[in-house]
């Protein structure tokens, strides 16, 4: 089985991502073709970056990923190919492997110039259907990422500077929103190991989670363990803290923004209280 998964910035309303699977299955009839998503915000690299990350390894070793989130498209860009931990990503030189190379665990990474697997004619504003498809094609029918380029070095490829979580003192952790889901529940980039690193001094104290003028106590293990339209913190299924809002939009309820700061840290001893 040749599985390629597309995640892209295109959206659904248009016919982009649909011709992608057609230039794909014209190559090789045999593929299997799984939408990630398409619904990154547009030209949102770091978004895509947490994404890609948070999902290749649900997918069988030998799955070639295509990433088309590309706001350089038609200029100098590179477009790479890189082998990782059994899985092939193909994807423009601007960052979104940045989190990926980050677990240091890269194989094969090439720069994608091979024209004998482009389309005959390539478009400056539509790679994803003349570049990405067929190469994604050919490599999901088994073909070596050497044949498509030179090879390059990780340290010259592209690398994003993504802010991570930083403790302030010994247990005040800060963060930010990364993205949202449909559900309106607002992504950060702090996990369970930074998390983890919070001095609790001890026992009887509980963890308060800050956002904007709203604060959170304590985190929850399911959306549902608060009342209905409350706010809630939990770690979500991709392993991130999430704020969210029981059988509501959390986004829009409590004003929420990419990059807000979101602070977690120990209050006052509960005294007995549980």
């Amino acid at each position: 089985m040749s599985i390629l998964t597309l995640l892209t910035d295109f959206g659904t309303q248009d016919a982009y991502a649909g011709i992608m699977k057609g230039v794909i299955l014209s190559i090789n009839p045999q593929a299997v073709i799984i939408d990630i998503t398409h619904h990154i915000d547009p030209q949102d690299v770091i978004q895509a970056a947490y994404i890609i990350k948070s999902s290749y390894r649900y997918f069988p070793e030998g799955t070639v990923h295509v990433i088309v989130v590309d706001p350089g498209v038609g200029s100098d860009r590179r477009i790479v190919a890189l082998e990782m931990m059994g899985h092939i990503f193909l994807a423009p030189d601007n960052g979104v492997l940045t989190l990926l190379m980050d677990e240091g665990k890269t194989g094969s990474i090439v720069s994608v110039e091979n024209t004998r697997y482009f389309l005959k004619s390539v478009s400056r504003t539509f790679h994803g259907r003349d570049i990405f498809a067929p190469v994604g094609a050919h490599l999901c029918r088994g073909m070596d990422i050497r044949n498509l380029g030179s090879p390059l070095d990780p340290q010259n490829l592209v690398h994003l500077k993504i802010d991570k979580p930083c403790l302030s003192g010994k247990d005040r952790l800060v963060g930010s929103v990364v993205c949202f889901d449909g559900f309106g529940n607002c992504i950060s980039n702090i996990d369970e190991t930074s998390l983890k690193k919070i001095d609790t001094r001890g026992s009887g104290r509980m963890l308060e989670i800050k956002i904007g003028e709203h604060t959170i106590k304590g985190m929850s293990l399911s959306y549902a363990d608060t009342e209905p339209k409350s706010p809630l913190a939990i770690m979500g299924s991709f392993g991130y803290l999430e704020i969210a809002l029981n059988q509501g939009n959390a986004r829009h309820a409590l004003g929420i923004e990419k990059g807000d700061t979101i602070t977690l840290e120990y209050g006052q001893e509960m005294h007995g209280e549980k």
